[in-house]
């Protein structure tokens, strides 16, 4: 596990951009819920922690062409991206936010 930050160091309804050892991670809050994916939009490799977390749908928007990933699986709901991006586990303890990457290849070889 990768500590990113304290639960109160990301506003609920934002997103914010870490990086851990080979890895860019999006760590999107909406209420009380952490959700970490990568930062890449797998349609143009733009950061998508720049856009806009979508509360209502969970999801988070690209601010390039709008493509918007689910926080919970990666998959995007609309065009142009069809690819999903990589979705990691959060845990949330002592009041700080952890990630998990045991396994990220897929990221670091995007």
């Amino acid at each position: 596990m990768i500590r990113l930050c304290g639960v109160d160091d990301l506003e609920a309804g934002s997103a914010r951009r870490f990086e851990v050892p080979g890895l860019r991670i999006a760590l999107v809050r909406i209420g009380e819920d952490y959700y970490a994916l990568g930062d890449r939009c797998s349609h143009a490799d733009v950061s998508l922690s720049d856009g806009d977390v979508l509360t209502d749908s969970m999801e988070l928007e690209c601010w390039k062409h709008g493509s918007a990933f689910s926080v919970e699986t990666g998959v995007p709901s609309c065009l142009p991206a069809l690819k999903a991006v990589p979705t990691y586990q959060v845990v949330v303890a002592d009041g700080d936010v952890f990630v998990v990457v045991e396994n990220h290849r897929e990221d670091r070889d995007r």
